[in-house]
């Protein structure tokens, strides 16, 4: 499958999508979403949801949301939770309020470590490329070149900027390609249509001799169209599904490098980087237009009537070019 942000291919685990790695930043991203729509209005308590209801005999509405525990609660379990000494300290934010987005993602605590959730990540390990806890550091990976998380962001920021900036000019390689192939395609289509007008007006020359002969020329016309359209757009789909590739990645790198919190950043770094280079690569599609060439199709009609009808009409010739070699398919009629 396609990964919907980056566009990059990949095999889905056996255990179906909860094999995936998890992507706190679309998590985080998500939520805040929710929190910030009219619709979280009316989202039940998840406290106290799951069948249950209050004494009115209706289902308990949430009115606030905890930022640490990511919970919706509702009146009643707002009160017990300030009243647990653990949870009295955490951030409550009414559920449907006017807060900005930005707002919540700065509310938002750090991200848990995946495997010890109790801890979260504070130091990135440059030799394993990954953004840890303390417990891992202590247990894993205290012999590596390792740094606060805080400390490098500024560094991946830069890295993040520089690859947008070189994938920008891959949206502009592709968008040149496409508008290559589309003045190939106007071009050719212009000289099709001229050509089979010049068939037309020496045919009705000659009608009621070679009338069958114009519907062949015509044939053969109209076969050199569809196989150089079919070409022309199977090309087109390749660099357009290319393009969306790079845009699709600029689009959610810039999302991350704005809005992303450090650990988010440090996550990702390392992969989003590999991925940008990979979508510079353009070697096999500008191969493919090159060989697709350009092409000419004319018409040389006939000055003179003999018994040979095939060759009263004229002579319908296709010319390609490919890397400089110019490759004649000539049909006569």
């Amino acid at each position: 499958m396609a990964c919907p942000l980056c566009r990059k291919e990949f095999i889905v685990p056996d255990n179906g999508v909860s094999g995936l790695p998890k992507n706190f930043f679309v998590a985080n991203f998500l939520q805040v979403k929710e929190l910030s729509s009219v619709e979280s209005k009316t989202s039940p308590c998840e406290a106290c949801s799951g069948g249950e209801e209050s004494e009115s005999g209706v289902q308990n509405m949430a009115s606030v949301y905890c930022i640490e525990c990511q919970m919706k609660l509702c009146r009643s379990c707002e009160r017990a939770h300030k009243a647990i000494k653990a949870t009295r300290s955490h951030k409550l934010t009414a559920v449907g309020d006017k807060i900005s987005a930005e707002e919540l993602f700065q509310l938002m605590p750090p991200t848990s470590c995946d495997v010890h959730v109790d801890e979260s990540l504070k130091i990135y390990c440059f030799d394993c490329k990954l953004a840890i806890c303390i417990m891992c550091y202590n247990k894993s990976h205290n012999g590596h070149k390792c740094s606060d998380v805080n400390e490098v962001v500024s560094d991946f920021r830069k890295q993040m900027t520089s690859d947008v900036d070189n994938v920008a000019a891959g949206v502009e390689k592709c968008r040149e390609m496409l508008e290559s192939l589309e003045k190939e395609k106007n071009d050719f289509s212009e000289q099709v249509t001229k050509t089979g007008i010049e068939i037309s007006e020496k045919a009705e020359q000659l009608k009621q001799m070679i009338d069958r002969h114009k519907d062949k020329l015509m044939n053969e016309l109209s076969s050199m169209k569809q196989k150089r359209m079919k070409e022309i757009e199977s090309l087109r789909e390749e660099i357009e599904r290319q393009l969306l590739s790079v845009e699709s990645y600029k689009k959610y790198v810039d999302e991350v490098r704005q809005k992303g919190t450090a650990c988010d950043i440090a996550r990702a770094a390392s992969g989003l980087h590999d991925r940008a280079d990979e979508l510079l690569i353009f070697d096999v599609t500008e191969r493919t237009l090159a060989d697709l060439g350009h092409a000419d199709v004319t018409f040389t009609s006939s000055n003179f009537v003999i018994d040979n009808v095939n060759k009263t009409l004229g002579q319908l010739r296709l010319n390609t070019v490919i890397a400089g070699k110019l490759i004649y398919f000539t049909q006569c009629a």
